[in-house]
């Protein structure tokens, strides 16, 4: 329990130590604590009687936080270690004793008596706020209150029977139990507290109230239906680190003290001696002929017109009744071709183009009179009705078409015949003399077998044609391959020689 106390007056130390606009100050002084009880026990209005005050000693650190900029109210937390408890004193009783002696045993009067401590320190948490009513320049009068949270740390039970002259019989509970329950005192205890007092420069001298308002302690032997504390004494207290004054009155909280404000009462921009200027213009409002548009100084604060709306001021504008470009003094651009762009970013400034060319007209890099949009062979000269592609030969067409038919598969097979190759020679020949070529190899079918077989197997074939091209240089891009197994029969594929037939490999040109 001792750890969590130290734990806040640390923090508060650091937290309020490392503000510069606070103030922290080193406070102690003695004072006489008391336990307020009331109880059912028999006789108690005399017994409470033997019951006195604890004198002790506080201390700890207070702060001094301005609650509002120019008001004289404060926030004053503090942490403190208080001493409190009671002590008790019986009246004397006589008392007859029989002691031994060489002589014999005896009977002696005396007197006895009891006493006791109950001693109980705490860390104490008061939350003031306080009025500080200003005398001079460096003395204040101050008052203040607020309520206080009250954290155990530690304390004893101490009990004396004396028997004058004869014998001390002392029991000590420097073990006390805590929490909830009876004999056992609360762990946190909560109050009200007042002060008042002076404040000198740096130094505080005040007298301190404060009163619990929570019953910390319930007694094992009886019902106590009041048990509170009770302390009264002096503080006393010293500043320490740099004094920092007090922030000047700001009425309109727009940070230029009321001193030096023109306008204290209405918000406004340091630069204009805290009065409003609406519009932002520089110029304060009560001086700016148009306070509701900014404007420049050397109008009155009102904006210069712009008869074209192009943001460049009349005044400036060379074109001031068309709108223009800012960088070319107010005035438009030209667009020569009237395709939109204009000639500062048009690189055929006489020819209608498009923006993507910059302004120039579509190309026509090979120069067949098909653009590079449209045309299918943009670096081969090439037909219009081709598509700007060059028109595929009938001679080469004929040989591929003738070619193809010559190439052999072996039935139920992928494979092709030894046959084949020479031929698919023939082809990769006439295609690398004609490079803009490109050839979709179609493989088919006889009917024999299921649908999904032949698909597969026709499939196959194809790419095994173009399996062989590419080992011969021919570029996979002009290249494409398609499966169509029985689909498309050449007749009626009865006999062995109809179904010889349909079982092919056909070459379609493209370009």
């Amino acid at each position: 329990m001792k750890r969590f106390p130290l734990l806040v007056a640390f923090l508060f130390i650091s937290i309020f130590y490392s503000r510069a606009q606070f103030k922290v100050a080193f406070v102690g002084g003695g004072h006489q604590s008391k336990i307020v009880e009331d109880n059912d026990l028999p006789g108690w209005d005399t017994l409470k009687n033997h019951y006195s005050g604890r004198m002790g000693i506080h201390f700890g650190f207070t702060a001094n936080v301005p609650l509002v900029a120019g008001s004289n109210f404060y926030f004053q937390p503090s942490v403190l270690f208080y001493n409190k408890g009671r002590n008790y004193h019986s009246n004397a009783v006589d008392t007859s004793v029989r002691i031994s002696t060489d002589q014999g045993d005896s009977i002696v009067n005396t007197v006895s008596y009891n006493t006791g401590k109950n001693y109980l320190n705490y860390v104490d948490i008061p939350l003031n706020v306080v009025y500080k009513y200003k005398l001079s320049e460096k003395l204040n009068v101050i008052i203040g209150a607020g309520p206080y949270l009250s954290l155990f740390y530690n304390g004893f039970d101490k009990k004396s029977h004396i028997v004058q002259n004869i014998s001390t019989v002392t029991e000590t509970n420097d073990d006390l139990a805590i929490g909830k329950g009876s004999d056992k005192y609360s762990t946190v205890d909560y109050g009200i507290n007042g002060l008042a007092g002076i404040e000198y420069d740096r130094f505080i001298l005040t007298a301190n109230y404060s009163r619990g308002l929570k019953d910390f302690y319930q007694p094992a032997d009886y019902t106590a239906s009041n048990y509170k504390h009770q302390v009264m004494g002096a503080t006393l207290g010293v500043y320490f680190g740099k004094s920092v004054p007090p922030p000047p009155k700001d009425s309109d909280g727009d940070g230029t003290p009321d001193k030096t404000d023109k306008c204290p009462d209405v918000a406004g921009p340091a630069n204009l001696l805290g009065c409003p200027d609406a519009d932002s213009d520089g110029i304060a409002d009560a001086e700016d002929k148009c306070p509701g548009e900014a404007g420049p100084a050397d109008n009155k604060g009102c904006p210069y017109p712009d008869r074209d709306g192009d943001k460049v001021l009349d005044k400036d504008d060379h074109c001031p009744d068309v709108a223009g470009a800012v960088d070319n003094n107010g005035c438009p651009y030209p667009d020569t071709d009237n395709d939109g762009i204009l000639d500062k970013e048009d690189s055929c400034p006489t020819v209608a183009g498009l923006k993507k060319y910059g302004g120039c007209p579509i190309p026509d890099t090979d120069n067949d009179g098909v653009n590079d949009e449209e045309d299918k062979c943009a670096d081969v000269p090439g037909t219009k009705e081709n598509n700007g592609c060059p028109e595929i030969k009938q001679e080469v067409q004929e040989k591929i078409e003738y070619s193809a038919r010559q190439i052999g598969l072996i039935m139920s097979s992928s494979q092709l015949s030894k046959s084949s190759f020479e031929v698919l020679d023939t082809v990769a020949a006439i295609l690398k003399r004609n490079p803009e070529i490109k050839v979709s190899i179609e493989g088919h079918t006889s009917s024999e077998g299921n649908y999904a077989s032949n698909m597969k197997l026709s499939e196959s074939r194809a790419n095994k044609v173009k399996e062989y091209l590419l080992k011969k240089g021919i570029e996979v891009s002009r290249l494409t391959t398609t499966g169509y197994g029985s689909s498309r029969l050449l007749n009626a594929d009865k006999t062995p020689a109809d179904k010889a037939k349909n079982r092919r490999v056909e070459l379609k040109l493209s370009n």
